[in-house]
């Protein structure tokens, strides 16, 4: 207040208080400390508004970078990508304009609470991104600069070395129809076989013949042992599709 009168001020510098509200010396250094709180006390708030916008499109676009670099699929959604970086930034919007005000913090509250998402989410790892992006926003919203610049890199760097290590097997769905009852058997014992593991999922029975539905693990990936169950007689079609959670047995 005493600045924005454009009058001089004197502060001890060596000078504060302790969490019992009494004054105190705050020991060796204390003057360099109390300089650089003053400092920060001075830059002016639209400065401040500025550099966090600033940051949060930085981070936000680091988020993107780390998306784009450990998403599994043959293309990444780059409209998905743009989304995180502006996630980022209107979070940390958001957050400066409730701290701001108390009551306009309250009215927020109200208004964001009509807000409904309906879009169905496919990829567990999109909902990690999407909750990283606003809790960068807020962090940074809130003031807590070097937490959201560390916090992260680290996460970066965990999502990247365990998005590149294989974990496991890939799953897939084998469908086989199969003329009879015969072939069925012969078909089911060249899959276990053949396959690391196997697990009938389902089995449809009609005047056409039987569909069967397999979850298997291949062994190395090899997938031509489809080729065999195919060329079995009394087999009349064999799909083999990559497994991801989406397929509903």
């Amino acid at each position: 207040k005493e600045l924005d009168k454009h009058r001089i001020v004197l502060v001890a510098g060596f000078q504060g208080i302790d969490r019992y509200g009494d004054v105190t010396t705050l020991g060796r250094g204390g003057s360099d400390t109390s300089a650089v709180a003053l400092a920060v006390a001075a830059i002016p708030e639209a400065l401040s508004s500025i550099v966090t916008i600033v940051l949060s499109f930085g981070i936000g676009l680091f988020i993107f970078l780390i998306y784009k670099k450990t998403y599994r699929g043959v293309m990444y959604s780059a409209g998905f990508g743009t989304t995180l970086i502006a996630l980022t930034m209107i979070t940390s919007i958001v957050i400066l304009a409730v701290t701001s005000n108390v009551v306009l913090s309250l009215g927020m509250v109200g208004a964001l609470s009509i807000v409904r998402f309906r879009t169905a989410i496919k990829e567990p790892m999109d909902i990690a991104f999407l909750f990283w992006a606003i809790a960068v926003g807020i962090v940074l919203g809130a003031g807590l600069l070097p937490l959201a610049i560390i916090g992260s890199v680290i996460i970066g760097i965990i999502i990247v070395v365990f998005s590149t290590r294989k974990i496991g097997d890939t799953p897939y769905i084998l469908v086989v129809s199969c003329e009879n009852e015969e072939t069925e058997n012969a078909a089911y014992e060249l899959i276990k076989a053949e396959a690391k593991k196997s697990l009938l999922k389902s089995k449809a029975v009609n005047k056409l013949g039987i569909e069967l539905t397999y979850e298997i693990r291949i062994k190395d990936d090899n997938t031509g042992f489809v080729n065999k169950v195919s060329a079995c007689e009394g087999v009349t079609n064999a799909v083999l599709v990559s497994y991801n959670g989406e397929y509903m047995s």
